[in-house]
């Protein structure tokens, strides 16, 4: 469902609280590896986690400023069965698909697309030089929604809502809603929650999650402190989903993200989350369904 803009007003309600924040499970290191034609890109979300991080497949941090890396970009490609949700911090894709939609991804945009029964599609840069850096979320489709029409959007920069706290802490909405203010896309069934956050040195942000959602931080810039876990830079830390230990009958009710006094820059990190399918899994490339029938159907 697409969501009415509304205005990027910032704190809409007083600030959220946390009583008994989530704690770091596991850090987790992204793999180096490439895709389409040739992009250098790191798979920090890989398959083993999807279903520990259901309904998410997949994440991949891309960013270079060498246009071997990334020039011959994602020729024509298929995909069926989930969604693709591109946030580009700097550079420029251009966008063609099967269903007729075209359009300029630039720097702060989101793509999102759901390929849904199948959809062929390329992403192309539209530069020759300069720094390219991003991310793409794989997000899946409950099997009822599998062979739904394919559909796209673009958001660009300016359309893209967020806010600042009286603390100095900016947050992006991509995904759901963080102190009142809301994201351009709404999925009931998996209730996708994607914050880019920026944390100045002493910062911190709490953000409410539900207790039965899957959630994890990626940290692009500086490093965060989550409870007695510090995590570094390029680092994919899994929040824990167990109950509140020392709290009786309590559950995590969402997590505090903090950066350091002394940092010398801020701190960059994406917040993801969103409610379990817990369907089965079965992906062959880019076809991601319930079943191996289903997979054999769509190759």
């Amino acid at each position: 469902m697409d969501r009415t803009p509304t205005p990027n007003t910032p704190n809409l309600r007083p600030a959220e609280t946390v009583l008994h924040p989530r704690s770091v499970e596991r850090l987790v290191a992204g793999t180096p590896t490439s895709d389409g034609a040739g992009v250098k890109l790191t798979r920090v979300l890989t398959q083993p986690l999807q279903y520990r991080l259901d309904p998410f497949l997949m994440l991949d941090a891309f960013g270079t400023d060498n246009p071997d890396d990334y020039i011959a970009g994602f020729p024509n490609h298929p995909h069926r069965g989930f969604e693709t949700i591109t946030y580009m911090l700097a550079g420029r894709l251009r966008h063609r698909d099967s269903a007729g939609n075209e359009g300029l991804l630039q720097s702060g945009g989101v793509q999102w697309m759901t390929a849904g029964r199948g959809v062929v599609h390329s992403e192309l840069p539209e530069q020759a030089d300069g720094v390219m850096e991003g991310f793409q979320l794989w997000l899946n489709l409950p099997a009822s929604e599998k062979m739904r029409e394919p559909w796209y959007r673009d958001i660009p920069a300016e359309e893209l809502p967020s806010f600042q706290t009286a603390g100095g802490v900016s947050v992006r909405v991509i995904a759901g809603s963080s102190h009142g203010v809301y994201g351009r896309v709404d999925r009931p069934a998996t209730a996708p929650l994607y914050l880019d956050v920026t944390l100045p040195a002493g910062a911190s942000l709490a953000q409410p999650l539900p207790a039965g959602h899957n959630a994890f931080v990626y940290v692009y810039r500086g490093e965060a402190k989550i409870g007695d876990t510090l995590v570094p830079r390029q680092r994919m830390a899994i929040l824990r989903n167990q109950p509140a230990r020392g709290a009786a009958g309590a559950s995590f009710d969402g997590v505090l993200l903090e950066a350091d006094a002394a940092a010398t820059e801020p701190t960059r990190l994406l917040l993801i989350a969103g409610q379990p399918l817990k369907e089965s899994i079965v992906q062959y490339g880019p076809f991601v369904m319930n079943s191996n029938a289903e997979i054999f159907q769509a190759v």
